[in-house]
């Protein structure tokens, strides 16, 4: 996972520095859409709410509901997409590349991240020409007759920030690849299993793992 770190001298390897700030500028903006899907999401819970409400105990329910709700999946299920590839948190299949070390290890990254800005570069342009399809045909939602195209440019412009955050990890992969010695920056890391079953029982305050495994309580 991806961590914010002090500079220390050996991150300059490789254009190190360079590569960080980068990073850090990108990340900013991927914390900003990632903030505002959620606050997008409570809305949209608190709205759920109100509908549920309204049409039980006063038989209004909220007019385009429905219709709002489907343009929202583009919020929530594709804006905070390249803050979740920065933290790593996405699903990954690591039967293969959590074996491999060094070199190997960075240039099967660089290969994943090289095969990954093919198909999102692909899908930003079918994604852009279906939100400009949208627009010109003046394409809408059934019940309210909402306008779909500003939902849909949401599409390719989240695939767009994954598209740079790709770039980014690519680069900082093949400095790795050049010099394996240098400090892994901008890159999503390969996280232990272990570790991170510790860190979360940690952070739930329920159960420590000891390093030899003994599970203990630690609070309520």
């Amino acid at each position: 996972m991806t961590q914010p770190m002090a500079w220390t001298p050996e991150m300059e390897v490789g254009g190190g520095r360079t590569i960080d700030r980068i990073d850090r500028i990108l990340a900013s903006v991927e914390r900003f859409t990632a903030i505002a899907s959620g606050i997008f999401i409570f809305v949209l819970m608190l709205v759920g709410v109100s509908q549920i409400l309204g049409r039980k105990l006063f038989n209004m329910p909220i007019f385009g509901y429905i219709d709002a709700v489907e343009m929202s999946i583009a919020v929530f299920a594709f804006l905070a997409i390249a803050y979740c590839e920065r933290v790593n948190g996405h699903v990954r299949m690591e039967l293969f590349v959590g074996k491999l070390k060094g070199k190997p290890l960075w240039l099967a990254e660089a290969a994943g991240q090289v095969l990954g800005l093919f198909v999102i570069a692909v899908l930003i342009y079918f994604g852009w020409d279906h939100a400009m399809r949208a627009y010109e045909y003046g394409d809408s939602t059934i019940d309210a007759q909402i306008p779909w195209w500003p939902s849909k440019m949401l599409i390719p412009f989240a695939f767009a920030m994954l598209f740079l955050r790709l770039v980014v990890n690519l680069v900082g992969y093949v400095r790795l690849f050049l010099n394996s010695n240098a400090t892994p920056v901008a890159v999503p890391l390969i996280a232990d299993v272990r570790e991170l079953a510790k860190g979360e029982a940690a952070e739930a305050g329920v159960i420590a793992v000891d390093d030899d495994g003994t599970e203990r309580r630690t609070g309520a």
